[in-house]
């Protein structure tokens, strides 16, 4: 028997009105899953006063009612991220980790440095995105699945650089210190603080005001718009970008082995047949996509995005650095500026180690022109030719030009926060 065209048109509006609830249903629960040793259902009921209520053993609210700001810090390696990461780490209400999408790149993609696959960047996003939410939430439970070996027992030795964290250094979660505030180095941390407890870094962070994070392993700033859009976040991206010619100097130097044909034909002045062009290539589309999606100020961006130029705060440290907070919301404390006056006028014993803080910022920042030869300074100039007028990087037409000291190759450019 035929169905007529009213019995069809009812189908329909019913098959429309069962996905709908179902799209409410999911998008009403919090995203919060309560921590592993307390598993309390945390999803809301349909009543009005159910938007004001705790789960029973977390402190989380489903919309971020405690209106905590969480800091991203987006970056590539060598751009100075670790420096801007310290302005953060040394806040006594900041609670910082340093790069904790390391674990799901090597977990998901051991190779995924080398690969070009787009499926690979999907799925590397899709769960730095997830892991993100949960740490933003204090559920550092949710580093488990991607830290290995697994964790036993919610503690583990095995978290990248967890010595970069202040947090993750001091009591409580560093129990072996007792109450003594004692501020480790990062090679001492480990030694000093044993494993990691999980439970007690999730308790830390709770206890802390506001959450930041630092990442090299999201490309652009479109990669985060889902989760700028969360409502029950209130996160806000830094983006820091440098000169792509002191990036690649910094690379060249710091990964020895990885560049060692840009190595070559710095050294030789004949530019190997089969140099990797893209390691210089891929930073500098990434930075042009992302802050063209930045500077032309989306509504979905509002108020939640800063672009920083790297030699502009290594130039003026305090005054950017209180630029920063300004946009945040959030007081800038003495032990920020503190950090500050103690790690921007070292002298070039005092940044040895590749990840070290403790240098002269502002001879540091353009120290580029006196390490690479013009020829690969001219080839950059014209790969990245785009990226460095959008950012206002000036170009040297000579060698003479380059090397020269009294001549800036940075712009004044003052870009403001889209508010």
């Amino acid at each position: 028997m035929q169905c007529s065209w009213k019995a069809v048109l009812l189908l329909a509006l019913a098959s429309i009105a069962i996905q709908y609830t179902a799209i409410r249903t999911f998008t009403a629960k919090s995203f919060h899953s309560c921590p592993i040793p307390n598993p309390v259902n945390c999803s809301l009921s349909q009543d009005t006063d159910a938007a004001d209520r705790l789960c029973d053993e977390s402190p989380t609210f489903s919309y971020n009612l405690s209106r905590k700001t969480h800091v991203l810090i987006l970056a590539t390696t060598r751009s100075g991220s670790s420096f801007v990461g310290q302005l953060f780490n040394q806040h006594f209400d900041v609670f910082y980790l340093f790069e904790p999408l390391y674990h799901v790149q090597y977990t998901l993609i051991p190779k995924l440095t080398q690969s070009k696959s787009t499926t690979d960047r999907r799925v590397m996003l899709g769960a730095s995105r997830d892991l993100l939410r949960s740490l933003y939430d204090c559920d550092l439970y949710f580093l488990e699945n991607y830290i290995k070996p697994q964790p036993v027992n919610h503690t583990t030795d095995r978290l990248f650089r967890r010595g970069a964290s202040k947090a993750l250094c001091s009591p409580p979660v560093c129990e072996s210190l007792g109450t003594v505030d004692l501020h480790l180095e990062e090679g001492d941390c480990v030694k000093k603080c044993g494993t990691l407890n999980l439970t007690l870094a999730t308790e830390s962070c709770r206890e802390h005001g506001h959450v930041a994070i630092k990442t090299v392993r999201v490309p652009e700033v479109s990669d985060l718009r889902a989760l700028v859009e969360d409502p029950r976040l209130n996160l806000k991206v830094i983006q820091l970008v440098r000169d792509p010619r002191g990036i690649l100097a910094s690379r060249s130097e710091t990964f020895r082995d990885t560049y060692r044909l840009w190595r070559i034909w710095d050294g030789t002045g004949r530019k190997p047949y089969n140099l990797d062009v893209t390691q210089l290539t891929t930073v500098c589309e990434d930075f042009w996509n992302s802050v063209s999606t930045g500077l032309n100020r989306p509504p979905w961006l509002k108020g939640k995005y800063m672009l920083v130029r790297y030699e502009d705060l290594a130039r003026n440290p305090m005054k950017k650095t209180e630029e920063i907070y300004d946009f945040l919301g959030i007081p800038m404390d003495s032990n920020v500026e503190r950090w500050i006056q103690n790690n921007t006028r070292g002298d070039r014993s005092s940044s040895k180690h590749k990840y070290g803080t403790v240098r002269n910022s502002a001879a540091t920042a353009e120290k580029w022109r006196f390490r690479l030869s013009y020829e690969i300074v001219a080839f950059t100039q014209h790969a990245c030719r785009q990226v460095l007028a959008q950012l206002g990087y000036k170009t040297a037409s000579s060698e003479e030009e380059l090397k020269n000291l009294s001549i800036s190759l940075v712009e004044e450019r003052d870009f403001l926060p889209f508010s």
